[in-house]
């Protein structure tokens, strides 16, 4: 079955109205219901502004690297992207075609 794979990378400290915005992005994509979605927590990462986050034990408490990813048809997926990108304005967002090969239906 043909789906698209959308992922949000984001970090710990970014937030949404008060409220991380993780939280905010998985409550919004369950209440639109989309099949499936995770919250990656990375242990190390950079972004745009080139800010090395790092989990080493020196530096704990630091903004980690998360990533959001959701999967489901198209068709559910795209209607989401505005609100997606109010809750996340400055964070990369990616969509890419994946062939779903085992699981429930969507």
């Amino acid at each position: 079955m043909k789906a698209v794979l959308l992922r949000i990378y984001l970090s710990e400290n970014d937030t949404y109205k008060g409220r991380s915005a993780h939280h905010v992005i998985i409550e919004y994509l369950k209440d639109s219901f989309v099949a499936g979605a995770t919250v990656i927590h990375g242990i190390e990462g950079y972004g745009v502004h080139s800010n090395i986050h790092t989990a080493s034990i020196l530096r704990l408490g630091v903004d980690l690297p998360l990533i959001v990813e959701a999967v489901d048809t198209d068709e559910k997926i795209r209607p989401l992207l505005p609100k997606l990108r109010e809750i996340a304005p400055r964070e990369l967002m990616t969509l890419q075609e994946v062939e779903i090969i085992s699981g429930e239906n969507l």
